[in-house]
């Protein structure tokens, strides 16, 4: 499929794959898109950054290629690493054959034996490709400034071969949940956008969609306590990615509404702290009370 012609090609492209994007994400990435610059998505855990580079790939008929980011992660995870033992096997056979000038030397750190890495595939792989650099922050300011060559220009230098251009840019989706704080020389180079909890309404309406055998009434109730505990004062408030596995674990158990025995059982659903379920179950009745 070609690009979306207009924001709201794209909002119906990315209805399509089940995700649901407001008006101001769908701007911030069609004009990513159409002027070739990286989307910088921040947010709170669980509200959909990594979700919208999955559907995209697939609405588009792109390949969805992945850096997950880490502290300590380098150019070796993240570029390219050599195949040295091809190379050894090369170099047994040239001297087997007595091959010793210097352009068999030199073809010894030819592009053949580059293992690709996330982002040399993506360079490689160019407009058919949609690739998620998942959480930048957690990687260290040296890893960030490595990165920025490529953010500009689609392009990266390697000593021993070159630099490598893409010839038609990927589309490049960044996002941080901000472990810390991002620098200005990478945000100058991207789109940005802040995706913020959905409403009440707009919750509602992605938990019916993303499980379509969660009826209404269940998906109000779930969201309503969803945004009570979002309130409260929680190590971990949970995202929309837990608000639906909630419900679709109370859908899973035959449940058909959410009361304060079903909510205690399965607060694991939505909660991951052992603190924050204790002040849940402390206060389940307000937190399940029909409004």
């Amino acid at each position: 499929m070609s690009s979306p012609a207009n924001v709201g090609d794209l909002t119906m492209a990315l209805r399509r794959g089940d995700y649901l994007a407001d008006r101001g994400l769908a701007t911030a990435a069609h004009v990513a898109m159409s002027l070739h610059r990286p989307l910088l998505l921040e947010g709170e855990p669980g509200v959909g950054k990594t979700e919208i580079a999955k559907v995209l790939a697939g609405v588009l008929g792109r390949d969805l290629i992945r850096l997950q980011c880490y502290e300590g992660i380098d150019t070796n995870q993240a570029l390219y690493e050599w195949d040295y033992a091809r190379q050894l096997l090369h170099i047994r056979a040239l001297s087997e054959r007595g091959l010793a000038d210097e352009s068999a030397v030199d073809r010894l750190f030819g592009p053949r034996f580059l293992l690709e890495r996330p982002l040399l595939q993506a360079l490689r792989a160019g407009d058919r490709a949609v690739l998620l650099i998942d959480e930048i922050d957690r990687a260290d300011d040296e890893f960030e400034a490595f990165l920025l060559e490529m953010l500009s220009d689609f392009q990266i230098s390697i000593p021993e071969v070159g630099t490598i251009v893409a010839e038609k840019p990927p589309i490049v989706i960044l996002t941080s949940n901000r472990t810390r704080e991002l620098h200005d020389a990478l945000k100058r180079r991207c789109m940005y956008h802040w995706i913020d909890y959905p409403s009440l309404e707009q919750e509602i309406e992605i938990v019916t969609v993303r499980q379509p055998g969660v009826s209404v009434e269940l998906a109000s109730k779930v969201v309503q306590a969803v945004h009570r505990l979002r309130e409260m004062d929680l190590a971990k408030p949970p995202g929309v990615a837990e608000t639906i596995d909630w419900a679709r674990t109370l859908e899973f158990l035959g449940e058909t509404t959410l009361t304060a025995e079903s909510a205690e059982f399965t607060l694991g659903s939505v909660l991951k702290e052992r603190e924050d379920i204790e002040l849940a179950k402390e206060n389940i009745d307000e937190i399940t009370s029909v409004t």
